[in-house]
């Protein structure tokens, strides 16, 4: 006997793989232009967050102005969590009317503005 040669059948195969290594095939690719001719959506504001602290809060004459501070990326450990500070315009009533993020920074980062 050779070196390097087999005894008996060769070993079973599995299933003859088609379709780039799946044995199902690829579902069927979409209509041209059946994506564009849907109007696009307006962009969805991000879902409010309840505020980690309001650092800054001042009447308007339309209602309330306030810089609160929000946890976006919670992280271990503490001090490297994401926070975030937003104006926010409040009416009278003190519904939302508009928000904006101002600055985003770590949470164990030290303030060197002012």
């Amino acid at each position: 006997m050779k070196h390097g040669s087999r005894r008996g059948p060769p070993p079973p195969r599995g299933p003859r793989r088609k379709y780039g290594g799946h044995t199902t095939p690829p579902p069927p690719p979409a209509r041209r232009g059946a994506r564009a001719r849907r109007p696009p959506s307006p962009p969805r504001p991000a879902p409010p967050r309840a505020p980690d602290s309001v650092s800054a809060l001042k009447p308007t004459n339309d209602g309330w102005e306030a810089d609160v501070e929000v946890l976006e990326v919670e992280r271990v450990p503490d001090t490297t969590s994401v926070m975030a500070t937003y104006r926010v315009s409040l009416d009278k009533e003190g519904d939302l009317v508009a928000y904006e993020r101002t600055r985003r920074y770590t949470r164990g980062q030290i303030d060197r503005r002012g």
